[in-house]
């Protein structure tokens, strides 16, 4: 890759990035592109960005390619328990409301932008600990749908097998000799009652799905990428997807702007949580 990207290289790969999966880069984040599409540019043999971006909108099947880049410029920073409040949240309110109001009926969750699998895990782990600690509380099935736009942190997720570094990141002792198996190998498997609650799916936020209603979805440290405008059809749709009463659960570092004639806010003490219109 030459030394220099030129701003109209850079303005054009921003476009493509932004029509293919949503991510909107800011200014001056040129060396954040060179570094990482660096190797990608080496193994395909090209020598510019500009390059790269004219082979991408070529029509044809450049498929592989096209998520390799998107891969290559996801963030995929995750942690267990990430932020606590929203788990705790979960275990002291959520959970037990959802137990009243389904009876029998399955419960499910959408942990969308799920990464390595860290998140839906977790909330496959607060189910458990609910149960063990309230028996014969939550009757029904509890299903957890996550989905990526990025394959292989989908299957590091599908294998839910994790070496000692990922594991320390946000998991207490007690929960890694609770859910966890030593391998062969050294790494650690989760174990099946927490790995049968989670479906993983490839799945590009901006794309129209069809994955059911929920009765949580959790959309967190995603939207931050997006635009004001993308933000809002995301939204828009999850709300489409929540069953009646249903709840939004956003990163810390994010708000739900502009749409107050579909979510209801609710303050939690600490974090913030919305509920369905």
């Amino acid at each position: 890759m030459k030394a220099e990207m030129t701003l109209q290289e850079y303005e054009a790969f921003k476009g493509f990035l932004q029509e293919a999966c949503g991510i909107l880069l800011g200014e001056n984040k040129q060396y954040l592109v060179k570094s990482r599409l660096r190797r990608i540019l080496e193994e395909n043999r090209m020598n510019s960005l500009g390059e790269l971006v004219e082979h991408l909108r070529r029509p044809g099947r450049h498929g592989s390619l096209r998520e390799v880049v998107i891969d290559a410029m996801t963030t995929n920073e995750t942690l267990w328990f990430r932020d606590n409040h929203p788990f705790r949240i979960l275990s002291d309110q959520l959970l037990p409301e959802l137990a009243e109001r389904n009876s029998l009926q399955p419960i499910r969750f959408w942990s969308a932008a799920c990464s390595t699998g860290q998140e839906p895990y977790s909330v496959a782990m607060a189910v458990d600990e609910f149960r063990r600690q309230k028996p014969g509380k939550l009757k029904g099935e509890v299903k957890i749908v996550a989905t990526d736009i990025s394959k292989s942190v989908l299957e590091v997720a599908r294998r839910g097998e994790y070496e000692m570094l990922a594991i320390g990141r946000g998991l207490s002792p007690e929960r890694q000799k609770n859910f966890f198996t030593m391998s062969s190998a050294g790494s650690w498997q989760i174990r099946p009652q927490i790995k049968s609650m989670v479906e993983f799916k490839e799945l590009n936020l901006l794309e129209r799905y069809m994955l059911g209603k929920f009765d949580v979805i959790l959309c967190r440290n995603v939207l931050i990428y997006f635009s004001a405008e993308l933000k809002k059809d995301i939204l828009t749709r999850m709300h489409a997807a929540l069953n009646p009463g249903g709840y939004l659960i956003l990163g810390a570092s994010e708000s739900l702007n502009g749409l107050p004639h579909l979510y209801d806010m609710v303050q939690c003490r600490p974090g913030i949580i919305y509920r369905k219109k």
